[in-house]
């Protein structure tokens, strides 16, 4: 018996047995085998237990704590640790489960007493207590009635049910030590493995979510491959309290929520100037990049969304209502009434490709407890367009996007991004042959540009395979903002037809495309990104003029009439304030520019400028100082930055 494993470098290892993840490991180097986690076979998203036997011809990606899958394992394991660790300390205390959740994990208990804050912390030295043990972890299959028994004696009557409901013959158990618990893995070999652990949190919860069920004590913590990583998250983890969007759109002065509209922002006239500032740019991107805008309705008839796919597929997140004997929905998308717009004329093969943007509003149920801020809300604009193509312009069509991204991704300082393939999900429509052909075609137009890429299995939308771009922010938190989503189902849906060269009638593809997604979500990553210090020409108040006292004010209203009539958004301070009061303010609101008028000033005609980035310039021509602000807002630059040596004539700024 020859059992062949294929390593990543396509090198081979030959078994006399089907071996563990780990038997390979073994075979390739000691110090691997010490570091093994777990494996991916196949380029599968699951990350195997590393005690799982290899079949013939299995490709093998072996996987430690150097990368990002390893995470997976360690907090896998380090759930067990906080079960273990809080059974130890409170025996009575029954265990529910322990997944592992984005940057962490959780386990919920049902417990007799009341954690405490204090309680956190006593668990946590606990846990490294258990791991400092190192003792081996060790799988054993038991069949579920032996396994039923047990913790049936043990009292453990969670996982007792959970044994019940999976109606198989067999179940894994884990074991650490004296201490097991009921599990499918992976997990590590030893807890010594788990290097930095951290208690972060509680909660209440539910048994299986369901209120109905009994109450549980959640404990949220998290775990890293070592003390580094989890010390710069624990920082990120206070970073993004003082970055949360909610929080700077109050302190700011941004946004707004009422009751009366859940889930719907009220944008105040400082937001609503972000918010059409960022439409203006993407409509000059249109015009350079050969988009034509249009306006759809906002209600329709439902028959068009039975047509579409979206009452079978989407209709969770729809809203509904009846008028005159007829069932109509608001719009939850615009890609339906864009292939109306396709169909109500005859369309050649020299029109196109067709590309149609839309700033439509859009609105979408999304529950109660999921709503958060500006990040999911139930109205919303997109920067949505749909590209009417021939198969032939696909690879085009998909390059050009590409393009546009990184053009409005580099003004906007978004240069951190990663691209996902999203394949077919399980709920879908079309025929298989038309998802290959469609996920071939954004497997290979990606493959020619040399984008590199990351498949995400079954996470397409319901009309066709897509690619997510998931820009990665200051804190390295990923936000997925760009889409785009090849369709062939959507046109013959519609039966929307071009006539070729040939001729004869034939299908468009149509892609679905946005570069920054939703507004309302894009100001919600972007202010926590930027910590609300927006960019020159984004930002609400471009300029602040501060005098050191109402002597100055006269000469002060001249310089912020001279910037208005310039297209400048600015605002005279001239209270009867101190001078530090009136600049902390503007310093809080995050003012790009201030400046600071004083007596000299007045007197000589010069200016004294503050920037946001801590920058002091004093004795300046005012003119000098317009023509550069105007050259920044102009170019859209990240930041304004005071060049000593600009002359007004080589700006190439008319005044």
């Amino acid at each position: 018996m020859n059992i062949k494993i294929i390593l990543p470098d396509n090198s081979v290892k030959n078994f006399s047995h089907e071996p563990t993840i780990l038997e390979v490991a073994q075979s390739i180097g000691s110090r691997l085998a010490q570091d093994t986690l777990g494996g991916i076979v196949h380029g599968e998203k699951e990350v195997l237990d590393l005690r799982t036997p290899l079949k013939d011809g299995s490709v093998l990606k072996i996987i430690t704590a150097k990368d990002p899958e390893g995470l997976e394992v360690l907090r896998h394991s380090a759930a067990h640790v906080l079960a273990q660790a809080v059974q130890e300390l409170w025996p009575e205390i029954k265990v529910t489960i322990g997944p592992v959740i984005d940057d962490g994990f959780y386990y919920d208990f049902d417990s007799p007493r009341a954690f405490s804050p204090e309680d956190l912390i006593t668990i946590e030295n606990q846990m490294r207590k258990v791991i400092s043990r190192n003792e081996p972890v060790v799988k054993e299959v038991w069949s579920s009635k032996a396994a039923i028994q047990t913790f049936t004696k043990m009292g453990e009557n969670f996982k007792v049910e959970i044994i019940t409901d999976l109606k198989e013959e067999y179940v894994s158990v884990y074991k650490q030590g004296a201490w097991f618990d009921l599990c499918r893995g992976p997990h590590v070999q030893r807890l010594g493995q788990i290097k930095a652990v951290k208690v972060l949190s509680l909660a209440g919860s539910y048994w299986r979510g369901d209120e109905k069920n009994k109450q549980l004590q959640r404990i949220y913590a998290t775990a890293f491959a070592d003390q580094k990583q989890l010390d710069e998250y624990l920082h990120n983890l206070e970073e993004a309290k003082k970055r949360d969007h909610r929080k700077l759109g109050k302190e700011l002065g941004l946004f707004y929520f009422h009751s009366f509209a859940p889930g719907s922002p009220f944008f105040t006239p400082k937001g609503t100037t972000i918010y059409n500032a960022l439409i203006s740019f993407i409509r000059e991107k249109y015009l350079q990049y050969g988009y034509e805008e249009v306006i759809t309705p906002q209600v329709f008839d439902l028959d068009l969304f039975h047509q579409s796919g979206h009452y079978k597929n989407y209709r969770e997140n729809m809203y509904f209502t009846r008028v005159d004997e007829r069932d109509f929905s608001m719009k939850p998308m615009n890609c339906p009434s864009h292939c109306l717009l396709y169909g109500s004329e005859l369309r050649s093969y020299r029109d196109l490709p067709w590309r149609v943007a839309d700033f439509g509003r859009l609105h979408r149920y999304e529950r109660s407890g999921v709503m958060h801020g500006l990040n999911r809300v139930r109205t919303f604009c997109q920067d949505d367009a749909h590209i009417f193509c021939r198969v032939d312009q696909i690879q085009t069509e998909i390059s050009s996007f590409m393009t546009m991204l990184n053009d409005i991704y580099r003004t906007l300082g978004l240069e951190n991004y990663k691209v996902y393939l999203s394949t077919r999900p399980e709920l879908r429509m079309g025929d298989d042959k038309v998802w290959d052909q469609a996920e071939l075609a954004l497997e290979n137009a990606l493959n020619s540009l040399n984008l590199p890429f990351t498949v995400n299995k079954g996470d397409g939308a319901f009309y066709g395979p897509k690619l997510d771009i998931m820009f990665v922010d200051a804190l390295k938190r990923p936000w997925q903002l760009g889409t785009l989503q090849l369709d062939f189902n959507l046109p013959e849906a519609f039966s929307l037809k071009f006539i070729g060269s040939d001729n004869k009638d034939h299908k468009p593809v149509m892609i679905h495309r946005a570069i920054l997604g939703s507004l309302e979500r894009f100001i919600g990553v972007y202010l926590e990104h930027t910590s609300g210090h927006f960019p020159l020409w984004l930002a609400p108040q471009q300029v602040r003029i501060v005098t050191v006292n109402q002597e100055q004010n006269d000469y002060g209203a001249e310089l912020e009439k001279q910037l208005f009539e310039h297209g400048i958004r600015v605002a005279l301070d001239g209270r009867n304030e101190k001078l530090g009061f009136k600049i902390r303010e503007a310093q809080l609101q995050k003012v790009p520019c201030m400046i600071v008028l004083g007596e000299s000033e007045k007197t000589s005609g010069k200016i004294s400028l503050r920037l946001n980035q801590g920058v002091n310039k004093s004795n300046l021509d005012f003119k000098v100082f317009l023509i550069q602000l105007k050259k920044a807002i102009v170019d859209r630059t990240q930041k304004f930055i005071w060049n000593d040596n600009d002359e007004c004539e080589s700006v190439g700024i008319d005044l």
